[in-house]
């Protein structure tokens, strides 16, 4: 492969399928982390560099994209935003304004931040693919997350947007579009759902190299659903 790929939440329950996937098709892989229990979820790989970093510190952020960008044999090409939050259970006139802040801090302004200090790399090494996360929900939104709803929507707006920009420079964005995700976390936040339905992390990471690769060259500014058939 010979190319790097920053993967952001690249030890959590979606992240660390995403990085052994990646690994495994040859990429390099640069995961910042915060939680040194998560880092078994990932274990060791001579491609795999950890960087312990805070993505709302600058200097955390340009530190972590100076490993990213620090091998010349595999410049950096790749950047997959999954750091994120999920709230609900309050409608709106419950729900208090720092609620929404949170959300926008976590979805919207985190991808937005390490995307911001990629992109000069990625224009410098003649291109690469961006890849954030949305929200099935955004299409079916349901009662009692509207600050989730609608820092997820942002993110499309924002997919939409850098793919326009940046379509001379040859960097493609793209947003995916999960329902539940089968993780650890969900499992225990709902013991008794039907998860037929649920997006398994093994199929987005499939879903994710084919973004990152030359096979997705000609698909840019997506909303990608990727919610299972059951």
């Amino acid at each position: 492969m010979n190319r790097t790929v920053l993967v952001t939440g690249g030890t959590g329950g979606l992240g660390s399928a995403v990085t052994k996937h990646l690994l495994d098709t040859g990429w390099r892989v640069v995961v910042p982390w915060l939680v040194r229990e998560e880092l078994e979820r990932v274990g060791e790989h001579p491609n795999l560099r950890l960087v312990e970093t805070d993505l709302s510190d600058e200097r955390d952020l340009h530190a972590v994209m100076t490993v990213a960008a620090s091998d010349p044999e595999a410049p950096l090409f790749g950047l997959v935003n999954l750091v994120g939050g999920f709230a609900s259970g309050q409608r709106v006139h419950d729900a208090p304004i720092e609620l929404l802040d949170s959300q926008f801090h976590l979805n919207l302004r985190t991808a937005y931040a390490v995307t911001q200090a990629a992109l000069p790399h990625l224009i410098r090494n003649g291109g690469g693919s961006v890849i954030c996360m949305s929200a099935a929900a955004t299409r079916r939104p349901f009662a009692g997350a509207a600050p989730y709803i609608a820092s997820k929507a942002a993110v499309v707006a924002l997919v939409e947007t850098l793919a326009l920009e940046y379509i001379d420079d040859h960097i493609r964005v793209n947003a995916l579009m999960p329902f539940v995700i089968d993780t650890p976390g969900n499992r225990a936040a709902m013991p008794d759902s039907d998860r037929r339905s649920w997006s398994q992390p093994a199929d987005i990471a499939k879903v994710i190299d084919y973004l990152l690769s030359d096979n997705g060259a000609s698909i840019t500014g997506g909303s990608i659903p990727v919610t299972n058939v059951g």
